[in-house]
């Protein structure tokens, strides 16, 4: 790792969805060290052991006892009773690390992680998750998000480094901002091409995603060229 902060850390995982394991294996690759992730579906144990291999599906409670730094990548609606609800029981620890990837939400949510004397961050990677290996290559494009005291912001910057990506510094009250640019890009990407592809199916053409590809790829890279 980088000056910034030096060793090697024990990461929990909450949340084996789309990105909570595309993230940990980045982190892994790093040097660091996996203790545990949750995963209740089939699917999101099959996703576990497919990124994570040999990794231990946990509860919840043993990964936060377990590691030094939390990784809470869960739906955004289910984070706040998730953090008070392990508050309640005494489970966060002081000096632990606590990130989530809400992009719509800052460190106000992890207030009682603060209580307890943990370290909030809030740590967003703006791109599409498919949830296998092929994120990890994506990572090295990406620009995430990072909203955390500010002591503590070079440990959020250093560990999106450390995962390959550019970390940008978005301040607490512009976090809901932040969250409305990158919903409406998402669904706005997706809606158009869904709409595009069912006129094209509709009048016969074959696999029109495919069809699509090359030109909405292009669009947007244009669209993107202008804004810089």
């Amino acid at each position: 790792m980088n000056d910034q902060r030096a060793g090697r850390l024990g990461i929990g995982v909450i949340g084996a969805g789309h990105v909570g394991p595309v993230l940990a294996s980045a982190l892994a690759g790093a040097g660091h060290a996996l203790v545990g992730v949750s995963a209740v579906s089939e699917a999101s144990r099959e996703r576990a052991e497919a990124m994570l291999p040999g990794v231990p599906i946990l509860e919840i409670p043993t990964i936060v006892e377990r590691s030094e730094l939390v990784l809470i990548a869960i739906p955004d609606a289910e984070l706040e009773a998730l953090v008070a609800g392990l508050a309640a029981t005494g489970t966060w620890r002081p000096g632990q690390i606590v990130v989530h990837t809400a992009p719509g939400l800052g460190i106000g949510v992890l207030e009682p992680v603060q209580r307890a004397g943990s370290i909030p961050l809030a740590i967003h990677p703006a791109m599409s998750f498919t949830g296998t290996s092929l994120d990890l290559a994506r990572l090295a494009e990406t620009f995430f998000a990072v909203t955390g005291p500010a002591p503590v912001l070079p440990i959020g910057q250093a560990l999106v480094v450390e995962m390959g990506g550019e970390p940008v510094v978005i301040a607490e009250d512009d976090r809901e901002a932040y969250g409305e640019a990158i919903e409406t890009a998402r669904v706005f990407s997706r809606s158009i091409v869904e709409q595009a592809s069912g006129i094209l199916n509709g009048i016969g053409v074959e696999q029109p995603g495919a069809y699509l590809s090359s030109l909405v790829r292009s669009a947007v890279d244009d669209a993107l060229s202008a804004e810089r």
